[in-house]
């Protein structure tokens, strides 16, 4: 079941509720009493976990590239190391 939070346009009393996504919306404030209670848009916490596709294709846990072998043998490349 989703949290919802709701805030009073008139008094400015927040709270979570928790419920069902069918419930109606509530409106009267727990608080004060009035008409003016709504929900709120809040960003939905939560966390990824374990070893499915999240880890495997996405967490960005791999090496990075090896440069590239010189091409000259000089060590004029930015990967080489002069002798």
């Amino acid at each position: 079941m989703p949290i919802y939070e709701y805030r009073c346009d008139s008094c400015g009393f927040q709270k979570e509720h928790l419920q069902k996504m069918s419930d109606p919306q509530l409106t009267t404030c727990p608080e004060c009493g009035k008409e003016s209670y709504s929900k709120q848009l809040s960003a939905a916490g939560f966390q990824l976990k374990g070893n499915g596709w999240y880890a495997t294709d996405f967490k960005g846990g791999g090496k990075p590239a090896a440069p590239a072998p010189c091409q000259t043998g000089e060590g004029s490349c930015s990967s080489c190391v002069a002798n």
